[in-house]
């Protein structure tokens, strides 16, 4: 039976105040199923599509049972994509944030020495990529004497991208008395192989995949030839008139080509795919989220770590090759019990491949014609309005959770022998505030950030300017970033 609040399960105070501040009402299925075996400190395998919540089914047990006192690493998330690393690091931090839960996100392709600094620093949840992870605990800068809890996430997608040797070095690294959590849309036998090999009789969960039947999402095929494929795109997009779309390509040239394309023609779009650096591919995806733009054309690698609401329609330009991409791709619509829209293009000599998928899903895409000339014109004129539309930016989850918080700036850390007990002892000695009124705090070699809560941070900055922290006169204002 599903549990109809997230205050059922026996959470604290500040993790109940956190999911209700971000709009988390009613626990998904797979949350109320992984919840109460998680927060038993049991093994689990979980496969469920995705799309469902799974972040939230390990992220609140994690910030539930790691204990705050505790300065080094308790749980480790492992993540196949550096976007998805940052997304559970967005969500931990989130989920954690009334019991000032600290947690970092580690990967390739970003500065080794600031993530060491970092993981040097009160860290509770490790979020990131195996190769990123291995070379910090091959470096010891990874301390792993108290990590209790292991999450492999997308486990399937570790296989895919050849990550599975690197996720089993890092295993057979950690202490063997953990927690671990292996969670998966599909789980090949390589998966499972590894669950039994590294797992205490692991409880196994699985959720239904109603993103990959049409419950959800409306699935079809268009035939095309390849070289009439972009003329269908516009086409489809017009009648379609979607209100924000992921167009998937195979490889990145073929995502320039479109984007540009599109862009030519007076579409809102952007891209993505493995060729941009790091911090282009987070703040397109930023942008993507608030809905700046509505058309987002991108490779496989963005088909992880997307988590948009909302997203109407995915059209698959070109056919995945792998079966799992499929399911990986279209589960970007359909998403939190909203309806959506696959479509994918399909090529005279790619029915070898959509067999293989339909195998693999279960039931065979309705092919549909390609739209007439008449719908496309019948549609131009509602196109061509939404296409000039301002768009509604949409807030980020979080936003309502960061309103009433300010970050102040310290001029003191390390080399003043100053540690986050004599922050909270001070601060929460001004009158009107206590030690709930403090957030994270962040102590670094010459500076500390402090997070202070409820609407608090005027109050306490004012304090502060004349206030010595161990005896320790310090500059203080509020934090830039």
């Amino acid at each position: 039976m599903n549990k109809k609040r997230f205050s059922d399960f026996g959470l604290s105070v500040e993790i109940t105040r956190a999911l209700t501040e971000l709009g988390y009402e009613t626990p998904t299925e797979v949350q109320s199923k992984v919840l109460p075996v998680a927060l038993e400190k049991k093994d689990l395998v979980v496969k469920s599509q995705t799309g469902s919540g799974k972040t939230a089914s390990f992220g609140i047990p994690l910030c539930e049972m790691v204990e705050w006192e505790e300065n080094k690493p308790q749980a480790l998330v492992l993540t196949p994509t550096r976007e998805l690393a940052v997304q559970v690091k967005e969500d931990i931090t989130n989920i954690g944030r009334f019991k000032r839960i600290k947690a970092a996100a580690v990967y390739g392709k970003s500065p080794f020495h600031r993530q060491k600094l970092e993981l040097n620093q009160k860290t509770h949840v490790v979020a990131g990529t195996p190769g990123r992870v291995l070379d910090h605990i091959e470096k010891g800068t990874f301390p792993l004497d108290k990590l209790n809890y292991l999450v492999i996430d997308e486990a399937d997608e570790m296989l895919n991208m050849g990550f599975i040797e690197q996720v089993e070095a890092i295993i057979k690294e950690l202490p063997a008395d953990r927690v671990t959590l292996t969670f998966s849309a599909t789980l090949p036998e390589d998966v499972e192989s590894l669950c039994h090999k590294y797992m205490k009789d692991p409880v196994n969960i699985e959720v239904k995949a109603k993103g990959v039947t049409t419950d959800k999402i409306d699935h079809s095929v268009i035939q095309v030839e390849e070289k009439d494929k972009f003329s269908l795109l516009t086409d489809v997009t017009t009648v379609e008139n979607p209100d924000s779309c992921i167009i998937f390509c195979r490889t990145k040239e073929n995502v320039d080509k479109v984007c540009d394309e599109l862009f030519d023609k007076g579409y809102p779009v952007d891209k993505i795919h493995g060729g941009m650096n790091q911090e282009a591919r987070f703040e397109v995806m930023d942008e993507f989220k608030r809905g700046e733009f509505r058309y987002l054309v991108a490779t496989d690698v963005a088909a992880r770590g997307i988590d948009v609401e909302r997203i109407s329609h995915v059209i698959n330009y070109d056919l995945p090759l792998e079966k799992e991409s499929y399911v990986h791709r279209t589960g970007r619509t359909g998403r939190a019990g909203n309806s959506g829209k696959a479509i994918t293009f399909i090529t005279p000599y790619e029915d070898k491949f959509l067999e293989e998928i339909e195998a693999y899903i279960g039931f065979t895409i309705a092919e549909v014609q390609a739209p007439s000339k008449d719908q496309v014109e019948m549609a131009a004129s509602a196109f061509e309005e939404k296409l000039n539309q301002v768009p509604d930016i949409k807030s980020d989850k979080s936003e309502r959770l960061n309103k009433e918080i300010m970050k102040l700036y310290f001029n003191g850390g390390k080399k003043k022998k100053l540690r986050a007990v004599d922050f909270v002892g001070t601060i929460a000695k001004i009158e009107g505030v206590n030690a709930e009124d403090i957030g994270i705090i962040t102590i670094q070699e010459n500076l500390t950030y402090v997070d202070i809560l409820n609407g608090k941070g005027p109050l306490v900055l004012q304090a502060m300017k004349t206030t010595t922290v161990k005896g320790k006169k310090l500059k203080v204002h509020e934090a830039r970033n």
